[in-house]
């Protein structure tokens, strides 16, 4: 029994090591974040592997490459922004309704204080009222119908962060945050998509997709050149290939399929559970409540500086009705489908 446990090391080596890295690098000590980090340097190395296949084994490429120092440097530069890129979509914030709280108290204390400072003028910019965060809410929401129960703040409450939400936010169970404008959470970015984010990620599948489509010319290209040539390195490429098309036709799929959402101004979200959103269960299939025409819904999904203010209230009956009557040739010929 002393042999054994004079033996039996106190604590075990893996322990020691574990407690040092996490020491060393906070970051790993959270499961979450250590399989986010895995998964962006994984995500790093395919794309070192699929193209660094193409500078090894491909020597026409090489060839062409002093010939044609642009054409490479186009190509490299793709693959460079491709990642800035995807760092740049998964460190940003989706949009917290946290923080537009938050900017929203910055906003109504300065207009306080101009208040105050324009009373001793006899003026009043906020009046006998201060809109607070769950009275601006709120008023995004309608009136319920005639016979109905009023809604109240508690509806739209949420139950875990104890925030009342504004039209298309959601809680994250995987942030353990509501977001704004709620679209998914993507694994592959460790983040949520949201308002704040979606431009980047939609940016980010086109510059990915382009990527995937001019590295798989690079491949046809060399196994057209040497099919008949070292045999194991035409094995390697003709797999690597195959991923590749798969993630190609994934890519292009999610593409169309966001690009979709925002000309119609939607969120997967909203399209996926449309029926349990208790505010868009009354409302037909093919209206989009939130959609301003094509042009403008483009227009503030890439220029508009998202901010408290942009926060979307949903339409009003009327409004809703309006957007029910189906398009006529007229309508088409008037862009009322854009504008």
């Amino acid at each position: 029994m002393t042999m054994m446990g004079c033996c039996v090391p106190s604590r075990d080596t893996s322990d020691r090591f574990s407690d040092r890295c996490s020491t060393l690098f906070p970051c790993l000590s959270d499961p979450v974040r250590r399989s986010t980090l895995c998964l962006r340097l994984a995500l790093v190395m395919l794309h070192l592997i699929f193209v660094g296949f193409i500078f090894i084994f491909d020597q026409d490429f090489r060839e062409r490459s002093k010939d044609q120092p642009l054409y490479t440097s186009i190509y490299l530069l793709l693959v460079v922004v491709t990642l800035v890129q995807y760092f740049f979509t998964s460190g940003s914030s989706p949009g917290y309704v946290v923080d537009a709280m938050r900017e929203f108290a910055k906003t109504e204390a300065s207009l306080r204080a101009s208040e105050v400072s324009k009373n001793r003028l006899g003026e009043n910019l906020l009046g006998n009222n201060p809109m607070n965060w769950t009275k601006m809410v709120m008023d995004m929401y309608p009136p319920a119908p005639p016979g109905q129960p009023a809604t109240s703040a508690r509806t739209y409450t949420c139950t875990y962060c104890h925030v009342v939400q504004p039209p298309r936010a959601k809680h994250c169970h995987d942030c353990d945050r509501c977001v704004l404008q709620f679209d998914h959470h993507c694994v592959w970015l460790g983040t949520c998509i949201g308002q704040g984010n979606h431009c980047r990620f939609w940016w980010y599948i086109l510059e990915e997709t382009a990527l995937c489509i001019w590295t798989g010319i690079l491949y046809i290209e060399y196994l057209q050149a040497s099919f008949d040539k070292a045999w194991l390195v035409d094995v390697i490429m003709i797999i690597l290939l195959s991923i590749l098309s798969i993630a190609l036709i994934f890519l292009l799929l999610l593409l169309l399929f966001h690009s979709y959402l925002v000309v119609t101004n939607q969120t997967t979200y909203e399209l996926v559970r449309r029926r349990r959103i208790p505010y868009m269960r009354n409302i037909p299939e093919r209206v989009y409540p939130f959609s301003k025409g094509a042009c403008k819904n483009l227009y503030n999904f890439c220029f508009a500086r998202t901010s408290v203010h942009a926060l979307e209230p949903l339409p009003s009956a009327h409004e809703l009705e309006q957007m029910s009557v189906p398009y006529t040739c007229l309508d088409v010929i008037s862009c009322r489908c854009c504008c």
